[in-house]
């Protein structure tokens, strides 16, 4: 699933995209991807006429901004865009497809078929589902230590399930949890609550760290994600622990372990992010 990094990376490369062009017309092939409004045909004649004059991310999700209007598009599993000349043939699991006026398009291709489209009057999308009750932006300014603190602190879960859970904070993912809980040598069971203020600092640093380094690497490619332009990402081959079980770990050799916590694959180094005592009041 396209991550926070893979899907900044995308928003970088719409941005060059398709700022400035107009939608002509717009085809729908798969109507259940168009979730508001319930209408394809709605939808299509919405759109129709408006400019694109921006593109942002809120989490995992795209907010495509037009002129009055906000379209906001999660990729979920294999979801992707790429924009073309109209001439060129059109792929398969091709289920939307934005016709500008200038002869190019945006298309929309979902093997899988999970992604989903909600479009809005302008304002409307950040106070309504499925925007409404995410949390804090990782990098963003406002993610502070101490708002960060506020949000996982005093959580009673174990801090893997708690950095996964989308209203604490948003788009961080499987891969850049481990990533980060093993830049700050913090195992992934470890209860929450139980972080004292100087791991929750150093777990803070390692999440922001984690993510620019990922962003700046065009994000990971370990499976189909590819960018607007179709280039893939690059930070898997900067991955020190995220599946690489049964490997060497980078920093003290120790072979790398993989359980499941929250209900996903989850690497550690047992030598490097040893599991501290648990709270006792939670037993």
């Amino acid at each position: 699933m396209p991550e926070l990094p893979e899907v900044e990376t995308v928003r970088r490369t719409l941005n060059q995209l398709i700022v400035g062009k107009t939608i002509d017309h717009v085809t729908v092939s798969l109507p259940r991807i168009i979730q508001r409004p319930d209408d394809i045909d709605a939808f299509a004649l919405e759109l129709a006429g408006h400019t694109v004059i921006g593109v942002e991310r809120r989490g995992k999700f795209l907010r495509i901004l037009l002129d009055g209007l906000v379209l906001v598009s999660h990729l979920r599993m294999e979801g992707r865009y790429g924009v073309y000349n109209q001439h060129e043939e059109v792929e398969k699991h091709t289920h939307v497809i934005f016709h500008f006026n200038d002869g190019t398009e945006l298309r929309y291709k979902d093997v899988r078929q999970f992604g989903t489209m909600h479009l809005f009057n302008t304002g409307e999308e950040l106070v309504s589902k499925p925007l409404m009750k995410l949390g804090l932006e990782p990098l963003d300014e406002a993610f502070t230590v101490e708002a960060f603190r506020d949000a996982v602190g005093k959580r009673t879960t174990k801090i893997k399930a708690v950095l996964l859970n989308q209203a604490y904070v948003v788009g961080i993912g499987n891969i850049y949890v481990d990533e980060a809980l093993f830049r700050a040598g913090i195992h992934p069971e470890t209860i929450a609550r139980t972080l004292s203020e100087a791991h929750l600092k150093v777990l803070h640093e390692a999440i922001v760290a984690t993510l620019q380094d990922a962003v700046n690497a065009g994000g990971s490619s370990i499976k189909s994600y590819v960018n607007g332009q179709g280039e893939m990402g690059m930070f898997q081959h900067q991955l020190k622990i995220y599946g690489r079980k049964a490997e060497p770990c980078v920093t003290c050799g120790t072979l790398i372990e993989k359980s499941v916590v929250g209900g996903r694959g989850t690497h550690f180094c047992p030598n490097c992010q040893p599991l501290p005592l648990s709270d006792p009041s939670l037993a």
